[in-house]
């Protein structure tokens, strides 16, 4: 086991955010939870107590009667932010001047770095290059992303959680969040800067990144695979466009019907009440943006497990 090639690239300058979001993340998740189930608590014991909750100043604090129940801005509220500001510099200037900043020689053609990564930030887009078209990874999803935290306030009208972490009130959006958020992007972003090594393969961590690995593997198209069960040969699959943008179409109608269904099924049995709240548009846009999120991981399984490549080939487009 080659650790001296992961500590290379935690070590790296551009790596440190990483190597920051790998304790942040999770020490900031903690303390919201943290912090959510102080609320509730809260929650809880002034809705048992009404003559309390007229006079609570409703915080998780130990309750006192010479507190009121508004806090100001000023001062209070303004020195948390003076002080944060000056630690955020302080920690700035110390990053600056202990660490290189990571430019490199001019980009030269005929000299290309392997493995070629993007920005930390952008990572995550990489990564998801290897299970979907370009167009796709790099315009799509990343439209698709921008307009679904569009439409959170659209689809959830619930005035409850607002300005205060819950879990008990916001259970289905703090978990879709997190799902989202923590178990997809910041994953990718993770596996793009630990795992990815020459050549864009997969190396666990402690493998030792060899620039002469070849990996035998025969990536497939799914409409290749199961054509060929009902005794169609690879190149009558590859010579039928039509043949095969019907089947993906099939394919992917039927993800999102019979994934749909299931959804529904759920969603409406344990968040009747949210259900309820919602009209057919605020649904069906929460329903499209939840089973296209879905797809992701669904992808990259059938990448990863099955070596599948496409799902749905047409002369335009692959996903």
């Amino acid at each position: 086991m080659d650790w001296q090639q992961l500590w290379t690239i935690a070590s790296a300058p551009d790596n440190v955010p990483i190597v920051g979001l790998l304790f942040l993340v999770p020490f900031y998740t903690w303390y919201g939870f943290h912090t959510a189930r102080r609320n509730d608590r809260l929650i809880e014991q002034l809705s048992r107590n009404p003559d309390l909750a007229k006079v609570h100043h409703r915080t998780p604090f130990a309750y006192r009667e010479d507190w009121p129940k508004s806090v100001h801005v000023w001062p209070y509220l303004l020195k948390i932010e003076f002080l944060a500001a000056i630690i955020v510099t302080f920690i700035l200037f110390v990053w600056s001047i202990t660490l290189n900043a990571p430019l490199e020689e001019p980009a030269n053609p005929s000299l290309t770095m392997n493995p070629s990564k993007a920005p930390w930030y952008f990572l995550g887009l990489q990564e998801m290059l290897v299970y979907f078209d370009p167009w796709i990874a790099g315009v799509v999803l990343p439209t698709l992303i921008i307009f679904g935290l569009i439409a959170i306030p659209y689809c959830d009208v619930s005035p409850l959680g607002n300005g205060y972490y819950t879990w008990r009130q916001r259970k289905f959006a703090v978990a879709t969040f997190c799902f989202g958020f923590l178990a997809l992007w910041l994953s990718l972003i993770v596996i793009g800067t630990f795992i990815r090594g020459p050549g864009w393969q997969w190396f666990w961590p402690g493998m030792a990144w060899d620039h002469h690995r070849v990996i035998h593997e025969v990536n497939r198209d799914l409409d290749v695979i199961v054509l060929g069960w009902f005794g169609m040969k690879m190149d009558q699959v590859m010579g039928s466009p039509w043949v095969r943008g019907i089947f993906g179409a099939v394919v992917c109608g039927g993800y999102y019907a019979l994934a749909g269904f299931a959804f529904h099924r759920l969603f409406v049995r344990f968040k009747a009440e949210v259900y309820a709240r919602m009209n057919i548009i605020q649904y069906a846009t929460m329903h499209f943006f939840m089973l296209t999120m879905m797809a992701l991981p669904v992808k990259i399984v059938l990448r990863l497990s099955f070596t599948i490549k496409y799902v749905w080939v047409t002369p335009w487009f692959n996903i």
